[in-house]
């Protein structure tokens, strides 16, 4: 019995982990390639047949010249967007990278630009280079259970593409300082001093950090003499790796300027960490390292950064607004008698607030189509957000959560049977003429209470017009064309309401008889109580009796 215990204790044990379990995702995008291959720094990396229905896979011009995972390319040049659809757990943290490598694979030497977009929410332009790697990350909190991330076509004859697409789990502690409502889109992660970027495995979240070694004007880098750092006490948990080497100055009297060309031009809400840690073990009272981050000559700081020994301070700003006009610098204080230094930054754009999407139930309704009618799943993403980039096939209203209100499904090739999407209550239009649909039209079309165009003509439909639709004076329907509906029938197949209405007959059938019925009864009864009265009258008479 002990043993049995254990068992079951092992396998709730091992069903906690693997529901706990964090998602590393790598999609090789153009790779229709079911098998997984993995790269010298150990990712596996999958195609991406999974995640999409559309596109083109092309390969670039000089495939040798470049790693394995940019060789190949998913372009798309039809629709308004396009949507990877990545399984996720809903309230839990991701971080979401794209990739863009042009590699002049149509042969015409002029990269394209368009939009990405993030569960509905525009994410950045994208402008993609001749020669170079281009990359967009964000980290958010997810709102639905799957992570959607759409290329939308903004210039004519600029057909978006992507190279790869990552996704990672964060802990639910890092970046929680943002409030969960919003986005941060990374504009730099840096690690100072070295002259290798730093990614997986020796960042776990890889989480990749692009080398800065000292670049002259006085800066100049420099590794730390700790055999192990800590960044346990961190709030992001950079790796060790990212603070072994830092930038300093020659002297305390030349500032640290950070550079903030990658911001831009106008002023927007940042999320930044500075991470601090000394590079020599210092005595405090007599070797002490102190200095201030100022913005624009003017103290940011209001105590002093003491970079600690073996160990990291992390500093992190949430309010700050800031352009690429700023001047960011650390400066040293009067009694420090080292330069500043810093090992690592990130800094992030927040977004604006995320929207919810289109409403669940709609959504939801939208699973139905697709799965009833398999033309329909080619279309992924939200299906009304942003709102010039709705699917082709749905038109849906202002509202800061959509709701659908119509269906333009004509000559989809759509055959079978509705399913039931009376959940739908915002559809006002319904266009289904000219495809192959069969079965009886559904009752629950007549209760959709803003419906006024229906369109079903050229079908297959048969049976009978459901009274709620053909006896609707508000709405305009069109069922000509399909040849086994018969039009002049009474409805066998009533709505909700029509079954109301339909119990009149039934009730009035049966009280009028019963009335009838009743009716006789009395009279039968009075006629006999009459009858009796007279005979007693009689007797009484004849009795003498006065009356």
């Amino acid at each position: 019995m002990a043993n049995n215990h254990l068992f079951f204790l092992l396998l709730s044990l091992h069903a906690i982990a693997a529901s706990a379990q964090s998602v590393f995702v790598s999609i090789d995008c153009g790779n229709s390639s079911n098998s997984v291959y993995t790269d010298k720094i150990g990712i596996a990396w999958s195609g991406d047949d999974l995640y999409i229905h559309t596109g083109e896979n092309k390969v670039v011009r000089k495939p040798n010249s470049v790693s394995q995972v940019l060789r190949t390319l998913r372009v798309f040049s039809t629709r308004k967007k396009n949507c990877y659809s990545i399984p996720f757990s809903k309230g839990t943290q991701a971080l979401v990278r794209a990739s863009f490598y042009y590699g002049n694979y149509d042969k015409k030497r002029f990269p394209p630009s368009f939009d990405i977009q993030l569960d509905g929410n525009q994410w950045s332009t994208v402008y993609t280079s001749r020669k170079n790697l281009v990359s967009v990350e964000a980290i958010y909190v997810v709102r639905r259970d799957n992570i959607s991330v759409c290329l939308a076509q903004t210039q004519p004859n600029q057909f978006p593409f992507i190279s790869s697409l990552e996704v990672r789990s964060l802990d639910p502690s890092m970046y929680d300082k943002v409030d969960s409502n919003y986005a941060m889109f990374l504009a730099r992660r840096t690690a100072f001093g070295t002259n290798q970027s730093i990614r997986y495995p020796a960042d776990g979240y890889d989480r990749i950090w692009v080398a800065e070694p000292g670049s002259g004007n006085g800066i100049i880098s420099v590794a730390s003499n700790a055999q192990q750092i800590s960044t346990y006490n961190c709030l992001d948990y950079p790796p060790s790796h990212v603070v072994q080497n830092a930038i300093t100055t020659e002297n305390t009297s030349i500032p640290i300027i950070l550079d903030t060309n990658f911001l831009p031009p106008k002023d927007v809400p940042v999320y930044a960490n500075f991470y601090f840690s000394d590079v020599f073990p210092l005595d405090t009272a007599t070797q002490k390292r102190s200095f201030n981050i100022d913005v624009d000559d003017a103290p940011f700081t209001t105590t002093p950064i003491v970079p600690p020994f073996g160990n990291v301070t992390e500093f992190y700003t949430v309010n700050a607004t800031v352009s690429s006009k700023n001047k960011v610098s650390l400066v040293s204080t009067s009694d420090s008698k080292f330069p500043p230094l810093i090992n690592a930054m990130e800094v992030f754009i927040i977004s604006g607030p995320l929207t919810n999407g289109t409403n669940n139930d709609d959504v939801q309704q939208l699973s139905l189509l697709q799965t009833q009618f398999g033309l329909l799943a080619e279309w992924s993403g939200d299906p009304c957000l942003p709102a010039p980039f709705t699917w082709d096939w749905v038109a849906c209203n202002s509202d800061a959560t959509p709701r659908i209100t119509a269906l333009y499904l004509s000559g989809f090739g759509l055959s079978g049977t509705l399913p039931d999407f009376s959940s739908m209550v915002a559809l006002q239009t319904i266009d289904l003429h000219n495809n192959s649909l069969t079965g009886e039209i559904p009752a629950f079309l007549g209760d959709l209470p803003n419906l006024q165009l229906l369109n079903l003509a050229d079908n297959n439909f048969s049976g009978t017009v459901p009274m709620s639709l053909s006896q609707n004076k508000k709405l305009k329907l069109d069922v000509s064309g399909n040849r086994k509906l018969c039009t002049s029938c009474e409805s066998s197949v009533p709505s909700s309401s029509d079954k109301k209405s339909n119990k009149l007959p039934i009730i009035l059938g049966v009280t009028i008889p019963v009335f009838i019925v009743s009716l006789v009864i009395v009279g039968f009864v009075a006629i006999a109580y009459h009858r009796r009265k007279t005979a007693v009258y009689a007797t009484t008479m004849n009795a003498g009796w006065p009356i």
